[in-house]
């Protein structure tokens, strides 16, 4: 099995197996920037899911060119962040738009190689569109000659799936029901009532107690 089938697989067993009743498909081009302080994003690749409830996905990206890893290299070396735009297609052609950045150094530390994370909600709908990559252990940033070395221009992309897992729901008509039913019963002097005798006379002996006790009192003041 591969990389790709392992995380899809354990992205379900951590998801508690959660599945959309209707299964559907969707689209996610993929634009990157390149370049800080710039509204210009170039298109990167299309990232196809068949099934939502499979997780499976076909990737196609292209390479960069010598000129753009040139212009990623530099946007590392100023510590800038690479920018991804997402925008997820649905199937009655219905477009969301998401974007999400990493530091460009910890993409060229992970040799173009990163995870794409899509939340969905339980209907289907997309809700989020993050990418991360595993940082290397130890490593706070890129020195220039790490940056010049690296020549990494293809990249390698896993798409996981996340499920959103609903909320218990309380059985609010079952308990009313059940209060009906124990209503009904001891209507019917069907309910045995198993209480201990205090618990269940308490409001008749407390008063006489009292009494007793106040009168007790009273009688005290009295012969003195």
């Amino acid at each position: 099995m591969n990389l790709t089938g392992i995380l899809v697989l354990l992205s379900i067993v951590a998801n508690g197996w959660c599945f959309l009743e209707h299964d559907s498909w969707i689209t996610v081009e993929l634009h990157h920037a390149l370049a800080t302080n710039t509204d210009e994003f170039s298109f990167r690749g299309n990232v196809t899911i068949p099934s939502l409830n499979s997780g499976l996905s076909n990737v196609a990206q292209l390479p960069l060119t010598p000129a753009e890893l040139d212009t990623l290299k530099a946007l590392a070396k100023q510590n800038e962040f690479y920018r991804l735009k997402a925008n997820v297609v649905y199937p009655n052609g219905a477009k969301t738009r998401f974007l999400t950045s990493n530091k460009a150094c910890s993409l060229l530390q992970a040799h173009l190689n990163d995870v794409l994370w899509i939340s969905l909600d339980p209907s289907g709908f997309v809700t989020g569109v993050t990418a991360s990559q595993d940082a290397s252990p130890g490593a706070d940033g890129c020195t220039s000659d790490e940056i010049n070395q690296l020549e990494e221009t293809h990249f390698n992309t896993d798409v996981l799936i996340r499920h959103a897992e609903l909320a218990p729901v309380p059985d609010t008509a079952g308990f009313i029901q059940k209060v009906e039913r124990e209503r009904e019963a001891r209507d019917r002097g069907e309910v045995r009532d198993n209480r201990g005798f205090f618990a269940k006379y308490w409001m008749y002996i407390v008063p006489v107690v009292l009494l007793v006790f106040i009168s007790g009192a009273t009688n005290q003041d009295g012969a003195k």
